[in-house]
């Protein structure tokens, strides 16, 4: 029997005449059937958000601590249920999936920890004669319902990041997830509704694409944060009005190798961040820069890397590389590396598709203008190309429309802040690929890639409005 999940609305769990069959993309079985939100269930989530707000907002910081506390170990204690649900539903190995909830459980409890801290500050006024006496309060308020639209590769910890800030601010919630993966958000909105989160302040409406548009344009929607491609996330800029937007868009990361780089290291860690979960993360490496004196040799090597890492079975412990989320974006990788070869690309490893399985894939001999190169492919596939000069890399990487991270493999202090100074991204990652990313920091990209910052006390304060009260004491 195939298991029925309902969405979730003020407090109520759904149905609707709509369902769709959610199957996994290794081997097709059915993981569950959802219930997709209608229109009329969208007015209500707004109705049901707008509500809550006026309890959210009254909320103290050590109760919105608590419960997002209560959150985070309700996910530790179903850790091997969440990780096993984000493998049957995307296919990502079953390692990265445990990873993934380790580090959700991380991105409530710090979000927990920052609740504590949304700071304001005093500022004296009396910086001119006129003003002596006067005293400035600045504190930070919620901003109201907040409407989270969040990817499938990362159906967990994507949408802790929208989910816990706006909870450590005290907003209220509609959450929009993919409707490739939607199990997971359902089983988070279980874990929410024991909290103390008032009714109404958290709903997961899964629902169709075009339809999830009437709230990015409803006025009563006063931010909308979207992790996704950027051809839908510039769309929904575009339509959202006056209200605030946080994009966090795509990506063709790009990573440079200077000589006195540590190989061994450089080269196990480019090959992971280039094919694991079969390269679906917006900061894996795409394109791959080598100076020319150590080319020959770390092309030898990243080859034979390659070969080592497992294709298959994603719930084997061992595998690395796992299917795309469908056959379709097999096909489009498919594609893209067939008209890259005919248009002179040579291929050094890979090349292949069987189903929805992208053989891990180096290409060399490309051009820029190559959708392998200058689109995001969000696959296994990587470019590799040499260098005479770290300007001319650095220039390289800076060749694209994307600006979300880029990693640089060297220990020239000089080159280090040079990279830091020149490289038009929202990170710079030094000695180590730019697929990296702990939970707190600052996150974000430049450019296609987007712009608003996440990493929770970055989010709260994307999530909250600044407001001052002048104090005269004359």
């Amino acid at each position: 029997m195939v298991k029925e999940h309902k969405f979730f609305i003020n407090g109520e769990w759904r149905t609707s005449p709509r369902k769709v069959q959610i199957k996994n993309p290794f081997n097709g079985e059915i993981v569950g059937e959802v219930f997709f939100a209608t229109p009329d269930d969208l007015e209500d989530a707004v109705i049901s958000a707008q509500n809550a707000f006026e309890e959210t907002k009254k909320l103290p910081s050590y109760k919105r601590a608590e419960i997002l506390e209560f959150i985070s170990n309700e996910i530790s204690k179903r850790r091997e249920e969440f990780a096993e649900m984000i493998t049957k539903e995307m296919g990502k190995p079953i390692s990265f999936s445990r990873t993934e909830v380790d580090r959700a459980v991380f991105t409530f409890k710090i979000a927990s920890e920052e609740a504590k801290r949304i700071n304001g500050e005093i500022i004296p006024l009396d910086l001119a004669s006129h003003s002596e006496r006067r005293y400035g309060l600045v504190k930070r308020f919620p901003i109201g319902v907040i409407l989270a639209i969040t990817p499938f590769n990362f159906p967990l910890n994507l949408v802790a990041h929208k989910v816990a800030p706006a909870i450590a601010a005290g907003n209220s919630i509609i959450l929009k997830p993919s409707s490739q993966t939607p199990i997971v958000s359902i089983m988070l909105a279980e874990i929410i509704e024991k909290s103390d989160y008032p009714t109404g302040g958290f709903n997961l409406v899964p629902c169709k694409a075009d339809e999830i548009e009437l709230l990015v344009r409803d006025d009563r929607i006063k931010m909308v944060t979207f992790t996704g491609s950027s051809e839908v996330g510039w769309k929904l800029k575009n339509i959202a009005g006056k209200k605030r937007v946080t994009l966090e868009l795509g990506g063709n990361a790009a990573v440079v190798v200077e000589p006195d780089a540590n190989l061994d290291y450089a080269v196990k860690r480019i090959a992971l961040g280039s094919f694991a979960q079969a390269g679906q993360s917006c900061i894996a490496v795409q394109r791959i820069y080598v100076h020319k004196d150590i080319y020959s040799e770390f092309e030898e090597r990243f080859v034979e890397e390659t070969k080592k890492l497992k294709l298959g079975n994603p719930f084997e412990p061992d595998t690395i590389v796992g299917p795309l989320v469908d056959e379709n974006a097999a096909i489009k990788t498919e594609n893209w590396v067939n008209e890259a070869v005919q248009n002179g690309a040579k291929i050094l490893i890979g090349g292949k598709r069987n189903g929805t399985f992208y053989e891990p894939t180096i290409l060399v001999d490309v051009k820029p203008e190559m959708k392998v190169s200058c689109q995001e492919v969000f696959a296994p596939v990587v470019t590799l190309e040499k260098y005479d000069s770290f300007e001319e890399a650095i220039d390289k990487v800076n060749n694209s429309r994307y600006g979300l991270q880029a990693g640089v493999f060297t220990n020239d202090i000089r080159k280090i802040f040079y990279a830091f100074e020149k490289i038009d991204v929202g990170g710079v990652i030094i000695n180590d690929y730019p697929t990296y990313r702990i939970d707190h920091m600052p996150y974000g990209g430049v450019k296609d890639s987007g712009f608003g910052r996440e990493g929770l006390r970055y989010a709260i304060e994307e999530m909250t409005e600044l407001k001052l009260m002048v104090l005269n004491f004359t």
